[in-house]
């Protein structure tokens, strides 16, 4: 079974284990609740598998907590937490400033966590020929400007855009960063024709099978059914893969803070929590699942 998929179903094993084990118990509070209680956790798909490693592992430590772990997308987890439906909010962007808005009319701000670095590749099929491609050429092909792979020296094959759909945190850094070429006042959009998926699976799954596809995914769902493009910031400049080195040496163009958020400051189980998540221990978990560690693991 390919990587990215046994990761996928290992994800959901684990995750009905965890919610079966937290069903008996009252949800934590936000300022850190008691002993015995659920610390829920929700948002970034990208970030699923990593939170589910990370609350598995936790659990050992602390048998007495349970850790709910769910996905749906960064902005499902930010809008869970400003409704105080959540205790922790996994995203994959920074918070908007209409969610911190939100959360100061609900009567809380919100307290930001860098947890993990990230990468995101772009990826197309591995019979496509085409290796490498520069920021202005994605962002072209992303907003219906190029649509044969022929003019960026590939066959004569019509390109099939994929992408992550809108609540995805991947989605909209991706649009920023990329579509919009970090310009704030450009307003961009995806091409019309560019099909939205709700899952990093569901995309390595459509370009490992489709020989017209491009896509998108975070780097730890990067797998040898997908070619991953080197990718230059400004044509004439080098092109460059993306990795843990890439990333930490800031030569990879399309990079990112992976983000927990809380109510105001976390107290109690919820703050110890985090502060073991950002330990090297739990940073060893993030090497391991792909992604790239704050701190140094050695």
């Amino acid at each position: 079974m390919p990587a990215p998929f046994y990761k996928f179903f290992a994800g959901l094993i684990a995750l009905s284990l965890l919610l079966g084990a937290c069903a008996s118990g009252s949800a934590g509070q936000a300022g850190g609740g008691q002993p015995g209680v659920t610390i829920d956790n929700k948002g970034s798909d990208t970030m699923v598998n990593l939170a589910l490693a990370w609350a598995e592992e936790y659990q050992k430590q602390h048998p007495e907590l349970r850790i709910s772990v769910t996905g749906g997308g960064s902005g499902i987890g930010l809008a869970a937490l400003a409704n105080q439906t959540t205790n922790i909010a996994n995203a994959s962007r920074a918070v908007k400033a209409e969610e911190k808005a939100q959360a100061v009319t609900n009567g809380f701000d919100l307290k930001e966590f860098i947890v993990a670095r990230d990468a995101i590749g772009v990826i197309v099929n591995p019979r496509n020929p085409v290796q490498q491609l520069t920021l202005e050429q994605i962002s072209l092909i992303y907003r219906g400007k190029i649509n044969n792979w022929s003019e960026l020296g590939g066959e004569n094959r019509p390109i099939v855009r994929l992408s992550r759909e809108t609540n995805s945190g991947t989605h909209v850094y991706f649009l920023e960063t990329v579509v919009r070429m970090g310009n704030s006042k450009d307003k961009a959009l995806f091409s019309p024709d560019t099909l939205l998926l709700p899952s990093s699976e569901g995309i390595i799954s459509e370009v490992s099978s489709n020989p017209n596809a491009i896509g998108y995914d975070g780097l730890g769902y990067l797998s040898a059914a997908v070619k991953t493009l080197a990718i230059a910031p400004k044509p004439g400049q080098p092109y460059v893969l993306p990795s843990a080195a890439t990333v930490n040496d800031k030569t990879y163009s399309i990079s990112r803070d992976l983000y927990m958020y809380t109510h105001s400051q976390p107290q109690g189980i919820i703050l110890a929590y985090l502060d073991w998540i950002r330990s090297a221990p739990a940073q060893q978990i993030v090497t391991q699942l792909g992604f790239v560690p704050i701190v140094d693991t050695k």
